[in-house]
């Protein structure tokens, strides 16, 4: 159950990240947070430096105001996915652009500074996306573990860390439409695949790289099919018990 400040702070997160409160403005005050939500000062203090903590806010002895965004921290993507009743398709797209930037990078290291033995965990995952007999579950879950297992591999920290942010929080509003999605392009995934096992076992960046855009492309195309299907389900939905709640209205 969430604390009194977790729920203030979430709703203040929710007001400035959908753009009730405008870079600059004042936010409400700690006395009229605590009348608002029935809490403590001290709850809407601890809410106000959760909002600093996350870049939303500055808060000074004379209140608190909004700042950009863009200046914000990493953790409020995890809020602005979580806004609608379905992740902003456009934000997801815009977050998987950058995590497999970095896993592209991630893969360039791995092979610039070792070799890859036959049964180096990376090579062990591409070659059971090989497999004809694979669910959609499972092969949407190795190529999470694949993309896991590159940064991994790379042994750059800052970079593990970034992306690990991204993906802790991308996962969660992403994952149930993943196991729930169309059949993925099994082919042009094999082929990727191979195309990648052979690059890493030539250490070749270059062909690295080109096989993991692709790749990258795939899982791009996946996911965006699974959420207009989703989308176009939830929108049926709402159509339907719209046309229900008219027609429980008529005489």
């Amino acid at each position: 159950m969430a604390t009194k400040h977790d729920q203030i702070a979430g709703s203040l997160v929710s007001d400035i990240i959908t753009g009730r409160y405008r870079v600059g403005e004042r936010l409400p005050s700690e006395r009229d947070l605590s009348e608002r939500f029935t809490a403590h000062r001290g709850a809407a203090r601890e809410a106000m430096k959760k909002l600093e903590q996350l870049g939303l806010a500055d808060v000074k002895p004379g209140g608190a105001r909004v700042r950009d965004r863009s200046e914000a921290s990493l953790d409020i993507i995890g809020h602005l996915l979580r806004e609608g009743e379905l992740p902003d398709p456009e934000l997801v797209d815009q977050i998987l652009l950058v995590i497999s930037g970095l896993i592209t990078i991630a893969a360039r290291q791995l092979v610039q500074t070792q070799s890859l033995p036959g049964d180096h965990r990376v090579l062990t995952l591409l070659q059971s996306l090989y497999q004809d007999d694979l669910d959609r579950e499972t092969h949407s879950l190795l190529r999470l573990e694949l993309m896991q297992a590159l940064l991994t591999g790379s042994q750059n920290l800052p970079l593990q860390l970034i992306a690990k942010t991204l993906f802790n929080q991308l996962a969660p509003s992403v994952v149930p439409y993943m196991h729930d999605q169309t059949e993925p392009d099994r082919l042009a995934y094999n082929q990727c695949a191979r195309e990648l096992e052979l690059a890493l076992l030539q250490t070749d960046p270059n062909a690295v790289q080109a096989a993991l855009e692709r790749f990258h492309e795939l899982n791009r195309t996946t996911f965006r099919e699974a959420f207009n299907r989703h989308s176009q389900t939830a929108g049926d939905t709402t159509q339907t018990l719209n046309t229900k709640s008219k027609g429980a209205h008529l005489p």
